[in-house]
């Protein structure tokens, strides 16, 4: 029997660095940033399988809550000493992503009560009110958050292959995938394995469509 991993590749230079979170470990993830001061930031980044780039640089304007989508259409990069909006690189990677209900509701939870407020402001920022440097929030953030619920140190753009992985594992096709996430390389088949070949029922349909535990 083929498994859908076969079909896509992975560069050499980048097997090394990837890491997915395992079924168990993501739901340790999902309980573990209840309460989070960052945890829709880090509901959306699992769910949705977008790059840190792009969620870090989302505005308000980017997200219709009432639909449950957001649209990607470019990211935010520190550059040459300054903060930089850009289109995104690739033209697959201009998507609208569905967001799943319980993140959709965590986000509600923070919208700013002034209209004025929101447009182009960041969905996301730091506790100065700026953007949010990715490096910082990884050490102030993200590992700590790994550590002190026993997860293993994977990077934050792993994230993004998690909800891939898991994906493909719960039989969602690599096209679908690739579509939700503007472009994906599924790797070799042993990535997938870490799943442990399971397909958990709080994935449905389309396997990025998770159910809070």
């Amino acid at each position: 029997m083929s498994n859908p991993a076969d079909s896509v590749d992975l560069p050499r230079q980048d097997r090394r660095q990837i890491g997915v979170l395992n079924v168990e470990q993501a739901r340790t993830f999902v309980r573990a940033i209840s309460g989070h001061p960052y945890g829709s930031l880090f509901a959306l980044a699992l769910t949705s399988g977008m790059r840190p780039s792009e969620y870090l640089g989302l505005t308000w304007n980017d997200l219709d809550l009432d639909r449950e989508t957001v649209s990607v259409s470019h990211t935010l990069e520190w550059r040459k000493g300054g903060w930089q909006f850009a289109e995104t690189k690739r033209s697959r990677s201009r998507r609208v992503v569905k967001l799943q209900a319980w993140v959709v509701a965590l986000l509600r939870g923070q919208v700013p009560k002034q209209p004025e407020s929101r447009g182009d402001v960041l969905v996301f920022r730091s506790r100065r009110g700026g953007p949010i440097r990715e490096s910082r929030f990884v050490q102030d953030h993200f590992k700590p958050l790994l550590r002190s619920a026993e997860l293993p140190a994977i990077r934050l753009y792993d994230l993004r292959h998690t909800a891939a992985t898991i994906s493909l594992i719960a039989g969602v096709s690599p096209k679908v995938i690739s579509e939700q996430l503007g472009y994906w390389d599924a790797g070799s088949a042993k990535e997938a394995k870490k799943c442990h070949g399971l397909t958990p029922t709080w994935i449905v349909e389309y396997g990025l469509n998770w159910q809070r535990p």
